[in-house]
């Protein structure tokens, strides 16, 4: 299997508003290893999330190649982009997507179930997770009653809980305090050295830039740098 576990080639993402054609993305042609930790920075609307989105197999490129594992995701049906994210990548939305009639706990495992775990097992692991993420006591709250950082953990558990190889986050840590922001960022770490995993994040915080193998920076649609 190839060490690089996300190949772009020439992605271009554009959206029609009205009678204007908005380029989000021009071009943009990247390589990820496997089982390394990826920082994708920009200011807002720099493209940061569209891309990730692409790479998620949630949003088509208008044009250009993504292929995941070595296989081209752009050329795949539904079905099969669905079952991709469903076994092998875990997402972190910026604004945590949580199912508000679900408790914490529920919220885990039921991306356990579409993950295809056994029913028998989605509990333990939910548990589990939940507790590595600080918060097993809240396990039975509802996400409205929880605070914006709680919430963030829970969704955080939730993308890790299947044991995905590819971890997207989109500002993973901007509704946490600096302390818990660490935290995540050294399991992150962890996983990455110790599962094989390979995140890519995207972020606004400098303090955690240092913690990142590669540093990819984004204006305007394009890469400006990569480190």
């Amino acid at each position: 299997m190839s060490d690089k576990i996300l190949r772009l080639e020439n992605v271009v993402r554009d959206f029609k508003r009205q009678t204007e054609v908005i380029h989000a993305v021009k071009g943009v042609s990247l390589e990820f290893e496997r089982g390394t930790f990826n920082i994708l920075c920009g200011r807002s609307g720099s493209g940061k999330t569209t891309l990730l989105n692409m790479v998620a197999a949630i949003d088509p490129p208008t044009s250009g190649k993504i292929y995941f594992e070595e296989h081209d995701i752009t050329g795949m049906s539904s079905a099969e982009r669905d079952d991709i994210r469903r076994r092998k990548i875990g997402i972190i939305f910026q604004n945590t997507a949580l199912i508000a009639q679900m408790s914490a706990i529920e919220n885990v495992e039921f991306a356990l179930s579409i993950a295809g775990v056994p029913a028998s097992k989605r509990r333990e692991q939910a548990i589990e997770w939940l507790d590595m993420m600080g918060i097993r006591e809240r396990r039975n709250h509802m996400p409205a009653e929880m605070s914006g950082g709680e919430q963030a953990r829970v969704a955080i558990g939730r993308a890790l809980a299947h044991s995905p190889v590819l971890l997207l986050a989109d500002e993973p840590t901007s509704e946490l305090d600096s302390r818990t922001s660490f935290r995540v960022i050294d399991m992150f770490k962890d996983l990455v050295t110790k599962k094989d995993l390979t995140i890519v994040m995207t972020t606004h915080d400098v303090n955690i830039m240092d913690a990142a193998d590669h540093i990819f920076t984004m204006e305007d649609g394009v890469i400006i740098d990569a480190k």
